[in-house]
């Protein structure tokens, strides 16, 4: 699917796996390893020996289980 705002086209495809960038990855990750500090269900079965927040959210990362998007604007 292809939007055009104000001389920005973004698009937005959903059925295709996007690579994520290193900054696309560390925001979505560090995102909700603060929503998993602050109390959110985690939505994997994590390991007993894992406890910290990052390396749960990594793990959730990793099964891509984060429900997290990310738009991606090109200019014209």
């Amino acid at each position: 699917m292809l939007c055009i705002f104000g001389g920005l086209t973004v698009y937005k495809i959903w059925w295709i796996k996007l690579k994520y960038t290193r900054f696309e990855k560390a925001r979505i990750v560090g995102a909700r390893a603060l929503q998993i500090s602050m109390g959110a269900p985690t939505l994997i079965k994590v390991p007993k020996d894992v406890i910290a927040p990052i390396d749960i959210a990594m793990l959730e990362f990793r099964e891509d289980a984060i429900p997290i998007t990310v738009k991606r604007i090109e200019e014209n």
